[in-house]
């Protein structure tokens, strides 16, 4: 028997509110991407991973099939930014290669469906594991996607002009580990961050949802 949710039984689900925050965050991250935060991480490494706040906070409170509707409308923000970014030229080309553009709305849109659907199997346990888990695993297969897909030299058929020997140059893993391709390194330092952040993310969350859900959670 299939189990409820919250949103099933409403006909009217304010989505708008999770909508507007999606588009926000994937639209602020694909721009600050483009700025470095020291030596292995960008700015968008601290905005992106809200996206799976928005995304736990609407699956808690309306259900898994609210919290797909505003994983596609992030999905479709990314895809016009990166298509509005490859037409924008920049020092070095365009300020999103199609490369990116394909690894970005992969791994945006492979992440969040699976932190949907692990996150409505953990929603009957302790209130924390469920956003906990999602992230984690989510946040987890979002990196390696996105970075194996946009850096690896095995990879470079995908769009052959594009030159990503940078990101292959071989390096300490973070400047004090085995030497690896620099690619590796963003990869780890970028998922460190999304770690880090899905801790922290477990307070708001709470906050939110016992607003949104006072007599449930």
């Amino acid at each position: 028997m299939p189990r409820s949710h919250p949103g099933d039984v409403r006909s009217s689900i304010p989505l708008l509110p999770g909508i507007l925050a999606m588009a926000a965050i994937v639209l602020a991250s694909n721009i600050l991407v483009q700025f470095l935060f020291g030596q292995w991480l960008t700015w968008g490494a601290f905005t992106y991973p809200l996206a799976f706040l928005v995304t736990d906070v609407m699956n808690r409170v309306y259900g898994p099939a609210a919290a797909r509707r505003v994983v596609f409308a992030g999905f479709v923000t990314g895809v016009l930014c990166s298509l509005i970014g490859t037409q924008i030229s920049g020092e070095f080309g365009p300020l999103v290669t199609w490369r990116i553009a394909i690894a970005s709305g992969l791994a945006f849109l492979t992440a969040q469906l699976l932190d949907v659907a692990i996150f409505d199997r953990l929603r009957g346990g302790r209130w924390w594991r469920a956003p906990l888990a999602s992230t984690l695993l989510g946040s987890s297969v979002d990196t390696a996607i996105f970075f194996t897909l946009a850096f690896s030299a095995s990879l470079v058929w995908i769009e052959p002009a594009n030159d990503v020997s940078w990101a292959n140059e071989a390096l300490p893993l973070l400047g004090f580990g085995p030497v690896l391709p620099l690619w590796v390194s963003l990869a780890l330092a970028d998922w460190s961050v999304k770690l880090g952040l899905a801790l922290i993310a477990l307070v708001p969350f709470r906050l939110i949802v016992q607003r949104l859900m006072p007599r449930t959670v």
